[in-house]
């Protein structure tokens, strides 16, 4: 719970800005709260509620809010070597409550203490849930019940960008990672034009292709 604490000065802030976003989308607070309680991804929140209210078609913001979320799953292979062998129950329970801020505790913990049993790594999991997944939903819910009333000038969306940059600038420890962050970038950026963020499905592909390709080369040199 200690290690998890600092997030709160993203989650804070990030959840109730969803929860002001949510109701001038046009959701009262109890959908609000539910689309945060189903979801539990801010940024696929964002990307899904936003095209939504911009009149995209339904499977165009499930498959955006899936493109942004794909880094899921490589949390999942990432841990399953420390988590897989609890029960089915628990791994979906950690499934659910996997988020960037849970992750990124949860992987550090694992690597610095080899000794711990799988007990121990349930119970360091869970402990780091417990500051950020009831409070992302409390303050969806006070965003939502505040609404409006939050001035635009104190750029609450700032949360979004920093936690990523906070949580992926460290991990970019090898050429692989730099050269596919990097080409993630371009991509991005060169077809930002494309309707419904599809750009970003382009970005993570291309960015994975290329951190695939270097590796390889960089095995054949090796």
């Amino acid at each position: 719970m200690r290690d998890a604490a600092p997030f709160l000065l993203v989650i804070i802030p990030f959840a109730m800005l969803f929860g002001v976003v949510a109701t001038e989308a046009g959701l009262n607070i109890l959908e609000a709260s539910l689309y945060s309680v189903a979801v539990i991804a801010g940024a696929a929140q964002f990307t899904s509620l936003q095209l939504l209210s911009d009149g995209a078609p339904v499977f165009i913001a499930l498959a955006s809010a899936l493109a942004v979320n794909l880094r899921m799953a490589m949390y999942s292979a990432s841990l399953t070597p420390y988590l897989g062998a609890a029960p089915l129950w628990k791994r979906a329970l950690i499934a659910y409550c996997m988020v960037d801020q849970t992750y990124a505790c949860a992987v550090v913990a694992y690597e610095k203490n080899p000794d711990w049993t799988l007990q121990h790594r349930l119970s360091y999991f869970f402990g780091v849930v417990v500051p950020i997944c009831p409070f992302w939903y409390l303050m969806t819910i006070v965003g939502a019940m505040i609404g409006s009333a939050i001035p635009p000038e104190l750029a609450l969306d700032f949360a979004m960008p920093i936690t990523f940059i906070a949580m992926v600038a460290p991990m970019l420890k090898t050429l692989a990672h730099l050269s596919a962050c990097i080409m993630a970038i371009i991509i991005a950026l060169s077809f930002a034009w494309l309707p419904y963020n599809l750009g970003l499905l382009v970005a993570g592909l291309a960015g994975m292709m290329t951190g695939a390709q270097v590796e390889l080369m960089m095995g054949r040199r090796a």
